[in-house]
């Protein structure tokens, strides 16, 4: 059976089912209290009559919490709160976020969901935050190889063209272990100052650091248990096991996604997409993670997390 041929990407009931199991496994639990007794679930009843909607939306999965007397939904407190937009239908734009190996566009989620472009564009912002990973723990330990690079993407608000150099573009910098996963960060410049307090909070020291043979990972990398370098100017890009070719990997499939797909990126959102292509390379099918089990992580990332549309921009 295909994956979209799934209920709750279709009904709305369905919908509210999945994803109330997804987020509220031991049951409702009241956004307004924290209370997880035993609440009412009320049955029928429409929003407030609108021009686009003169008979109003009904309302599917709502709750009255038997101790604050509130009324509630699993949308409260998610990505999903405050939109218009049918779950299942944001159901729909996960799965296509998440198995889409470099992305789908706003204006093809507007063709395909049939929904206007500024919704579209929101829905894709608001699953990016639901990808952001929370989990900071350090990457690579004993016997682990952590690779490290930075490339450069876009433009800088401002800032003329200069004809060489990357002074004028956005820099980004990449750590990926190798089996496992990648962080990436929007950063300033490629300095001494700025690399090195992310490197050390997001390697363990007793990791393998390997990166080119850049002058502002020479400092770094005396403080791990060894740092190779390949020298790319020279033209050496692999020499036993030290090479930076993984995480050069990961910046293919970024860049591709980047100009083949979204093609134009602002500087202050640039931090949303590394958020999506860093949660699509570290939830892969290499590690054993399909593209139902990566929609339904990113689901799981959706609780806890507002992104208003002021925000988004």
């Amino acid at each position: 059976m295909s994956v979209l041929s799934r209920p709750y990407f279709h009904d709305e009931a369905a919908a509210f089912e999945h994803v109330e199991g997804m987020l509220w496994p031991q049951g409702p639990v009241c956004r307004h209290c924290g209370s997880m007794e035993k609440h009412y679930a009320l049955k029928g009843g429409r929003t407030k009559a609108s021009k686009k909607n003169p008979n109003g939306v009904e309302i599917h999965g709502l709750y009255k919490c038997s101790d604050c007397r509130k009324k509630f939904t699993v949308r409260m407190g998610t990505i999903f709160e405050e939109s218009h937009l049918p779950l299942h239908k944001w159901l729909q734009a996960i799965h296509l976020m998440c198995s889409s190996k470099k992305g789908i566009s706003a204006h093809q989620m507007h063709r395909v969901l049939e929904v206007t472009y500024k919704t579209a564009w929101f829905l894709c912002h608001r699953i990016r935050e639901a990808m952001r990973s929370d989990d900071f723990t350090p990457m690579g330990g004993a016997g682990k190889f952590v690779e490290v690079d930075e490339t450069y993407i876009g433009r800088l608000q401002g800032v003329p063209v200069q004809r060489t150099g990357a002074a004028h573009k956005n820099t980004v910098l990449t750590l990926v272990e190798r089996g496992g996963i990648a962080r990436s960060f929007h950063i300033d410049s490629a300095t001494v100052a700025r690399v090195t307090p992310i490197v050390n909070a997001n390697i363990q020291k007793e990791s393998i650091f390997l990166s080119d043979e850049a002058r502002v990972y020479q400092n770094i990398g005396p403080e791990f248990a060894a740092h190779g370098t390949v020298n790319h100017g020279r033209e050496e890009y692999v020499r036993g096991v030290v090479h930076t070719n993984t995480v050069e990997g990961y910046y293919s499939i970024f860049k591709r996604g980047m100009k083949g797909i979204y093609q134009h990126c602002a500087e202050h959102h640039l931090h949303r997409y590394l958020a999506e292509f860093d949660f699509r390379y570290s939830n892969r099918v290499a590690l054993g993670v399909d593209d139902a089990v990566r929609s339904l992580i990113a689901l799981k990332g959706a609780k806890g997390k507002r992104l208003t549309y002021r925000r988004a921009y």
